[in-house]
């Protein structure tokens, strides 16, 4: 989608620290991270939110999920932890109406999340 924030930095139109990226999903920092580790994750398909995942989805979102628990390896995040989080719409607080999810670690969280 032409004005879509996270498609123009899978796109490489807007410069960002990445993290890893394949045919199918694109992850990098978080620019304002909220905690050590914070790393974005999306699907090179533009999806503005969890509503709108139809079942031909479903291997994307495996992929992306995969991508994440091997990100959270690779960061020594496995044996200390970390949250995986998705937000949908902006009650919820979705900023940014792209499919996303953030990889979190490196410091301890609380529950209930906020």
């Amino acid at each position: 989608m032409e004005n879509c924030l996270f498609c123009r930095i899978a796109a490489g139109e807007i410069p960002s620290r990445k993290v890893f990226e394949d045919d199918q999903i694109f992850a990098f920092e978080d620019i304002h991270p909220q905690a050590p580790v914070h790393i974005l994750l999306i699907p090179k398909k533009h999806i503005p939110t969890l509503n709108d995942l139809t079942e031909e989805d479903r291997v994307l979102l495996g992929h992306l999920l995969l991508a994440a628990s091997r990100i959270a390896r690779e960061r020594g995040l496995d044996s200390r932890g970390f949250r995986l989080n998705a937000n949908c719409l902006e009650s919820a607080g979705q900023s940014v109406f792209h499919v996303h999810f953030h990889l979190l670690g490196g410091r301890p969280f609380g529950w209930p999340p906020g």
